[in-house]
């Protein structure tokens, strides 16, 4: 069926336990994991270099049955089919990654209107192995794209015709799972709320110490609209989302990643003395030192309860992306946070707690509820939103905590303020995405300058009066501006 126009798939990821198998049954999956693990290991091996960039994934598996067949492994050759599939799907997202960040460099070693076309050609270049013949492009790539490798073996990949699916009662289904022989198949039992449908996968989850399955759920499609509203999203420790409307959800995220650092911080001081004072007995009496070693030093309350706290931070942000698009469709605009934050001297204490701070679960969350709702998230550039007045565009103010006091003395929400900062960026031709930190200074000095001549005054007018923060005096920007002025 064709997909319509105007319209997107509602999907999300549904994980449930398997809660019944025998004893042989068991014992065949990790078998046929452990086959497959080794053909996931030559598949990114081979596929996994620059000399595969661009690939297909539906060619991927003549490369690997070229050396590897599946009668070697005593697999199926339809399991083995799958997992090289599934490597390949990974790779290929990788190598867009990789290009993704190769485009950021691009921007800040060409920047300005006057490179678009270099920077254009050299985009389209990294769709294929013609990058190879740009010594700049080539040496980019080799920086960014790391070769694959794989120890991964404990999953299995089944498309629909390796299995079937049989309700037994209300939440509970039997899957009969494609083995290691012919016409034999695996019986296991899940819950779930749900029929199996499409491609799953099985896991076995080292850190329960259970089988998994892990499959799509389709619900259904939503209709986008041709012109959404438009909002800025300012993303945060405190609250999770702060829109440009000045509404803040997912309140409490702050609390709950403070928690959780401590608690860890604390942990982990504590386990340092026990680690000492195993290591000090283990001559003087080896006894009580594998005694602390067993009973006081294993990971399995500690890594029960950091999945409680991951838990309960994903909900927050869940339910604060639910709760800033309220079922609506919207384009949304947000920062672009996938950038380390460097250069910056902070203490122990606040780097631990930015550490913790889930941008990329943040991120995810954002976007999976774009997509439920039809709406379009695009990132822009983050420097200098939250020090921008967002009455005037320029640099004329000073954010303190919650507050921001612009020139005037009049005091704005901060994170309201930044919002709306983001909003107008969304929009602004002269600050794109890719766009560095000294561009984006550089363009709001210039605009900063323009307000205070309208207003009889000088940037460094500006400086004696306390309203534009002295650091920006010692850009080369600041002092071009002053001889053209």
């Amino acid at each position: 069926m064709p997909k319509k126009l105007g319209t997107t798939k509602k999907i999300s990821t549904q994980v449930v336990p398997v809660v019944g198998m025998t004893k042989s049954v068991e014992q065949e999956l990790f078998q046929v994991m452990k086959k497959l693990g080794i053909v996931r290991a030559e598949s990114y091996n081979k596929l996994g270099s620059v000399s595969h960039w661009g690939m297909d994934w539906k060619k991927a598996i003549p490369e690997i049955k070229s050396f590897r067949t599946p009668e070697t492994l005593g697999l199926p050759a339809k399991l083995m089919d799958w997992t090289i599939n599934d490597v390949a799907k990974a790779i290929t997202a990788s190598q867009a990654a990789c290009s993704d960040a190769v485009i950021k460099k691009l921007y800040k070693k060409f920047p300005g209107k006057e490179n678009e076309k270099k920077r254009k050609d050299q985009s389209k270049q990294l769709k294929s192995l013609s990058f190879l013949e740009s010594p700049l492009l080539h040496r980019l790539v080799r920086k960014e794209f790391k070769r694959g490798h794989s120890w991964v073996d404990n999953q299995i990949v089944y498309q629909q015709v390796g299995y079937k699916c049989k309700r037994l009662d209300r939440n509970t289904y039997q899957l009969e799972l494609a083995g290691l022989t012919s016409r034999k198949r695996n019986k296991i039992i899940v819950k779930s709320n749900r029929k199996l449908k499409g491609q799953i996968r099985l896991i076995y989850n080292y850190l329960s110490q259970q089988f998994e399955i892990h499959f799509l759920v389709d619900h259904g499609r939503v209709e986008s609209v041709p012109r959404p509203r438009e909002i800025g999203v300012d993303k945060g420790y405190t609250e999770a989302f702060y829109d440009s409307e000045g509404k803040a959800h997912g309140k409490g995220l702050g609390v709950l990643l403070t928690k959780k650092s401590e608690r860890i911080c604390a942990k982990n001081r504590k386990r340092g003395k026990l680690w000492a004072l195993h290591r000090n007995l283990e001559k003087l009496d080896p006894a009580k030192s594998a005694r602390i070693l067993k009973n006081n030093l294993n990971r399995k309350t500690e890594n029960k309860r950091y999945r409680q706290n991951q838990s309960e931070i994903l909900a927050v942000l869940g339910a604060a992306s639910k709760s800033l698009l309220n079922g609506e469709s919207l384009k949304v605009f947000a920062e672009d946070l996938t950038q380390p934050i460097l250069n910056k001297r902070q203490s122990k204490a606040l780097s631990r707690k930015l550490n913790n701070w889930m941008k990329g679960a943040m991120r995810d969350s954002l976007q999976k509820w774009a997509n439920w709702t039809g709406s379009v998230v695009k990132e822009v550039q983050p420097s200098y939103t939250s020090q921008i007045d967002s009455r005037n565009g320029t640099l004329l103010g000073k954010r303190t905590g919650d507050n921001f006091t612009g020139f005037d003395g009049v005091v704005l929400q901060a994170d309201c303020n930044a919002a709306n900062n983001i909003l107008a960026r969304g929009t602004d031709k002269d600050i794109s995405r890719f766009s560095s930190r000294t561009e984006v200074q550089a363009v709001l000095l210039r605009r900063t300058a323009r307000f205070l001549k309208g207003m009889g005054l000088s940037l460094l007018d500006a400086v004696e009066l306390g309203w534009l923060d002295s650091k920006h005096t010692k850009t080369q920007a600041f002092k071009q501006l002053l001889i053209e002025m």
